[in-house]
């Protein structure tokens, strides 16, 4: 089956089609505002720029396209009929890049929630957002105990190092004294 659009009209509607503040993003982002989650956008600074930020919870949030990240089991996914070679390299490209994007992002400590277009649809939307908040703040807290964490371990370090400096300082003494 050949393209019902020319080739003009389809690069129009290609090129119409955004990156960020998509209309689910959107949609995500609002409902978490009203929940109290205050959050960024598109941090230049994080491998990806994730969608939503919440460096709070220590937590990005990506809003997928189902047809442009290949959601599997997806009715808004389907391979278009033409150029099919062209778009499955393009849809497994993007697919690696999410997962590469994924590993820097967890292994610089934060945690990824991944949103797909289709479960922001009006009839998914509150058990979407409810399953995100309860994500987020588990996030949250998980990321407050590792900080809680690390702050004994340097006092362990800090008060470990004056002890053995006082032990370092006794014996310099006591060997002056004999000497």
């Amino acid at each position: 089956m050949s393209d019902v659009l020319t080739p003009v009209q389809r690069h129009r509607n290609m090129a119409a089609i955004r990156s960020a503040s998509t209309k689910p993003e959107l949609g995500l982002r609002h409902a978490l505002w009203h929940q109290g989650f205050r959050y960024r956008i598109n941090d230049k600074t994080l491998p990806g720029r994730p969608d939503i930020v919440l460096p709070k919870y220590r937590t990005v949030i990506f809003v997928h396209g189902c047809f442009w990240h290949g959601h599997k089991d997806c009715r808004y996914y389907t391979v278009p009929q033409t150029n099919t070679e062209f778009w499955m390299a393009k849809i497994a490209r993007n697919q690696e890049r999410d997962q590469e994007v994924w590993r820097k992002l967890e292994a610089k400590g934060w945690s990824v929630v991944i949103v797909w277009e289709c479960q922001l649809k009006k009839a998914d939307i509150d058990s979407t957002v409810a399953r995100v908040a309860e994500e987020i703040v588990r996030n949250g807290e998980a990321y407050r105990d590792a900080q809680q964490e690390r702050r004994k371990v340097r006092e362990e370090y800090r008060q470990e190092r004056k002890e053995r400096k006082q032990r370092e300082d006794a014996l310099m003494r006591a060997i002056k004294r004999n000497s």
